[in-house]
């Protein structure tokens, strides 16, 4: 696969880089032989950049690429320890669009519409900030510019196994069974009968009803909670009043409402109908688990639903698999298509130049060749992610489109039902002080109720120390 994809690459930048050749040669004269650093997830779309796009970049211009995969935790942690010490380390990092909002108030990232204008022979000619979806909207600071050069963006979506839910004995069952057809689920009782009754099929087996990204010991399960499983309950931006600096609903928050307590229960009762690895996955081995055959539906990140239901090499399930909206609650639906809520997490990041980068030119010449149009539909087709609005019609991401049950079209369609997380300052303080409450509530220790009221508490307590709440 990745041998197809770098061949098809080649020749797509030979023939589309044709007429930009000269300003990739003449740019970066003066850059020639430097080795610019960087530092990513080890995601399917970082991937592709290590393995494809710095290497193109590199004939196109001289300058090497170095891009370092590894963990979320380990990229997050390098990155920030690099960006405080003034240290030079790294000259481009991945910005998730949850964490922009951090580094921007401690003024890390270069800002990339300054540096253009400052710079106009780096400006490349092919490459336009008009060109991105709205996402790039995420990358603003508070002047409109521009800080981050968006890699990557997806949905997370709700994927099934077709061949199980068309199958006409499994269906002839579930209807005997639970006295209703057998679907996709659509409300949230729907999805834990079907979660029962494929993990009851059989004791021997390796299927179990559903996927639960619940990692006892990493922020995963933080995430899957407050930015996918809450929001389609109603709560949402965590159930933080921002306006008050306060989570509790004592104090003004939502963050231990009803709401948010039934959204929990109900995503810890999930835990019954799961394969035993749940309570150690995180988002990796969530897609790891689908693949594998081992869960008949889940909630999934988009950026692996392509490589899932298309990559024989990687995947069990190939031509198996369903994509869809999540199930949500009554008037969830109603609110976002207003524009008053949202069903789920829009994710992605994008590149950012630090200041601390010892080579700001050259890196603000890749960060233009990554979001140049012409290598935006391999990428998309490798990664299963959309940066630019017109890589969506882009006749090899509409085959793949048709491999993956309409991944693309969801996303270009419905992605608006969607949102990134909120833009709190604040973000990773106030996680990593919530998520040990969620891991409690995994093991046991607290049930749902007792471990948001408490959660709430020490969100505001947190608020409040860093100046935020009451």
């Amino acid at each position: 696969m990745i041998k197809r994809l770098l061949a098809s690459t080649a020749l797509t930048l030979a023939m589309g880089g044709a007429a930009c050749a000269d300003f990739w040669s003449d740019a970066s004269t003066e850059y020639k032989g430097v080795t610019i650093r960087g530092i990513s997830e080890s995601t399917p779309p970082s991937n592709y950049v290590r393995d494809v796009l710095a290497p193109a970049f590199t004939e196109a211009t001289g300058i090497v690429v170095e891009l370092e995969t590894t963990s979320w935790d380990q990229m997050f942690d390098k990155a920030i320890k690099d960006m405080e010490a003034n240290s030079g380390i790294y000259d481009f990092v991945y910005v998730e669009q949850d964490i922009i909002y951090s580094y921007l108030a401690r003024d890390f990232l270069v800002d990339v519409t300054a540096a253009l204008d400052a710079n106009p022979d780096l400006k490349a000619p092919d490459f336009s900030f008009e060109d991105f979806t709205t996402f790039i909207d995420n990358f603003r600071g508070d002047n409109g510019d521009i800080f981050g050069i968006p890699m990557e963006a997806f949905i997370k979506v709700y994927l099934y196994r077709k061949d199980l839910f068309e199958d006409p004995e499994h269906q002839a069952a579930f209807k005997e069974k639970y006295g209703y057809d057998l679907a996709p689920a659509v409300t949230f009782d729907q999805w834990r009968d079907n979660a029962e009754y494929f993990s009851e099929l059989d004791p021997n087996d390796q299927l179990w009803g559903t996927t639960v990204q619940a990692s006892s010991g990493h922020v995963a399960s933080f995430y899957e909670f407050f930015e996918s499983i809450a929001p389609t309950f109603g709560l949402y931006d965590w159930g933080i009043n921002v306006e008050k600096g306060a989570a509790s609903v004592e104090k003004g928050g939502s963050m231990n409402s009803e709401t948010a307590k039934k959204a929990l229960a109900f995503w810890i009762s999930l835990l019954d109908y799961a394969p035993p690895e749940a309570t150690s996955s995180t988002w990796d081995e969530v897609a790891s688990t689908f693949a594998a055959g081992r869960a008949a539906q889940g909630w999934v990140y988009g950026e692996n639903a392509a490589w899932i239901a298309t990559n024989s090499e990687k995947s069990s399930v190939v031509g198996k698999v369903g994509v869809t909206l999540p199930p949500v609650a009554d008037g969830v639906m109603e609110a976002a298509e207003a524009g008053e809520g949202y069903i789920g997490y829009y994710d992605g990041g994008a590149f950012s130049i630090p200041h601390s980068s010892r080579n700001k030119e050259a890196a603000l010449l890749w960060l233009q060749y990554i979001g140049q149009p012409s290598v935006q539909a391999d990428w998309a087709v490798a990664g299963s992610r959309v940066v630019h609005q017109a890589t969506y019609d882009d006749p090899k991401v509409q085959a793949q489109d048709a491999k993956a049950d309409g991944y693309y079209t969801l996303m270009k369609d419905k992605g608006y039902l969607f949102k990134g997380a909120p833009e709190y300052p604040f973000h990773a303080q106030v996680r990593e002080t919530v998520a040990p409450f969620i891991y409690e509530a995994i093991i046991g220790q607290l049930d749902p109720s007792e471990a948001l009221d408490k959660a709430a508490a020490a969100a505001d307590a947190e608020m409040k120390q860093l100046g935020y709440g009451q």
